[in-house]
């Protein structure tokens, strides 16, 4: 499957450079205060702490206007919804206030299903203009099976949630219904549905000020303004082809998976072609968008991190992967767990793009997404509670820099829940959470290192936890070496855990242990000063500065 297809497009004469920019610079405003309503609104921890949404604005035809600077991956369930809503629902029968629900990752553009997707058109004048669309990632459907997708929670096509202003009752019923927390779902879509209603009146306002016609026109320009930079910035890369493999495990599967690319720099266009296994009986297939946004951030990291995060983009990059393979699957194949599996696909491009520019790609970052998702009754009032929590790691190290230590990376962005908010919402007890020493890559740069976090059950409770780089390390480039791996440790009577699910009870204890990033060049040649802040700060251990370093 490739991404290239036919458009229409619609030419408007352009606007001077400064509305341009103006406009551009509002479009940005509006969708980076349509984030901070909804994490402001919400109920549960997942967004009003960790953060966990996204917000973004789309022209008519369903492409990028621009989204916030959130969460990368979810770029993945936005691209494709709008195509999903109008194949469903012809645009000439929707009005004012309608608002659309869907996070389907086959029938609604989705890339898996707590990602529940909430889009507005914008009416101005009478007619459909663009549109306000937000995701929130809503913790619930946890304790599951993942063989397929039918066991993955609730699947919701592209229907409408609003209809001219009007709640449809019974949709809402029927969402709430199939999920485990159902009160929060609800306060978590009301802030869904107030950060779309500020977008489409910061829109509607916009419009107003400057006219339809030169907002929409100076959307377009922003658009050709990305592909113009795009294309730049792969001109100035040497063209040929580029070819790179790694492998990805998870507690979902016995053994690894072996993922290759292909990547062509041909004058000012990038081709890239995938390949890997068939899709699995397990959470960790990556839907074709999916993929489609995993490149569209990897290649903007190295080719230009200034390009405006819209769709013009991705106009000069061919993208292919095999049908049914694990990085483009069809239905029934589960997806709950295609992070750490889009984290691997930055991973091969990242380590092809290396051969080519080496001084503009970091070594390998810790490359998986750690989960940990907690799920129980509360010991006094019987109500059931989900906790989810993704885990940082290494940031891998530059040509100039070192990684950075215990942060999020590439596709996802999110924090970790604060220890004094997770005591006091849920029946855990947060026993260490620190920086885990020599696990950053050793080289003239050093990695960053990993985290640990332990947790101990307060009262009894199911546990599902999913990571990567058990196996493999992240490598090191240009001389570097990997970095540290990840690890589960359990506490004393503990069953053994089945594909990264089992079941806690009180007092036991479970711990987690994220990668760390690659080094970048020879370790011998790292400065004597930052050797030694290395090892007043705890990152590496004075055998390590002694036999790996080389420091007297």
């Amino acid at each position: 499957m490739s991404n290239t297809r036919p458009e229409l497009r619609v030419r408007r004469s352009v606007p001077d450079p400064i509305t341009v920019e103006v406009i551009g610079s509002a479009l940005s405003s509006i969708v980076e205060e349509m984030g901070e309503a909804l994490v402001r609104a919400s109920y549960s921890t997942n967004i009003k702490e960790r953060r966990d949404c996204s917000t973004a604005l789309f022209d008519i035809a369903g492409h990028t206007l621009c989204q916030a600077e959130h969460i990368p991956i979810h770029l993945g369930s936005f691209i494709g919804i709008i195509a999903h809503i109008l194949k469903r629902h012809p645009m000439e029968q929707m009005q004012p206030g309608d608002v659309f629900v869907g996070n389907d990752a086959y029938e609604g553009g989705g890339t898996h299903l707590p990602d529940i997707v909430l889009a507005e058109p914008i009416f101005v004048d009478g007619r459909i203009v663009s549109w306000a669309v937000n995701l929130a990632h809503h913790s619930d459907f946890a304790d599951r099976g993942h063989a397929h997708i039918f066991q993955e929670g609730l699947r919701i096509p592209p229907i409408r949630l609003y209809r001219a202003g009007e709640l449809q009752q019974d949709v809402q019923e029927l969402i709430l219904l199939n999920c485990q927390v159902p009160r929060e779902r609800l306060s978590d879509l009301r802030a869904q549905m107030a950060a779309n209603r500020l977008g489409v009146a910061r829109m509607q306002a916009l419009c107003a000020k400057y006219g339809t016609e030169t907002v929409l026109a100076a959307g377009e320009a922003l658009q050709d303004y990305a592909e113009r930079k795009m294309r730049a910035g792969i001109a100035a890369i040497p063209d040929g082809t580029w070819h790179f493999a790694d492998v990805h495990d998870s507690p979902e599967i016995d053994g690894e998976l072996k993922l290759t690319l292909t990547l062509t720099v041909a004058g000012d266009t990038m081709s890239l072609d995938f390949d890997g296994p068939d899709q699995v009986r397990a959470g960790i297939n990556m839907t074709f968008t999916a993929l489609l946004a995993t490149v569209y951030y990897a290649v903007k990291t190295v080719v230009d991190p200034t390009l405006l995060p819209n769709a013009g983009l991705a106009r000069p990059l061919r993208v292919t992967a095999r049908e049914g393979s694990v990085l483009n699957c069809v239905l029934p194949a589960a997806v709950n767990a295609r992070l750490s599996t889009c984290q691997r696909v930055v991973d091969l491009i990242h380590g092809a793009l290396a051969q080519a520019v080496p001084d503009r790609v970091t070594a390998a970052h810790n490359g998986a997404c750690f989960v940990a998702s907690f799920v129980g009754r509360q010991p006094v009032t019987g109500e059931p509670w989900v906790y989810l929590e993704t885990i940082g790691g290494g940031f891998g190290a530059r040509a100039t820099k070192d990684g950075l230590d215990g942060v999020h990376v590439h596709t996802t962005n999110t924090s970790n829940l604060p220890v004094e908010a997770l005591e006091i919402e849920y029946p855990l007890t947060l026993m260490r959470y620190e920086l885990v020493e020599g696990s950053g890559g050793a080289g003239r740069q050093r990695g960053g290192v990993g985290l640990r976090r332990v947790y101990r059950a307060e009262a009894e409770c199911r546990l599902r936890m999913d990571g990567s780089r058990f196996a493999s390390a992240p490598w090191g480039l240009q001389g570097g070496q990997p970095g540290g791996r990840g690890r589960f440790v359990f506490g004393p009577g503990i069953e053994p855990f089945v594909l990264g699910n089992g079941l806690l009870r009180a007092g036991q204890w479970v711990e987690i242990i994220t990668p760390g990033g690659g080094g970048y060049g020879p370790p011998t040649e790292r400065d004597h000063a930052a050797l030694q802040r290395d090892l007043d700060e705890g990152s590496i251990t004075r055998e390590a500065a002694r036999t790996i370093y080389g420091a007297d």
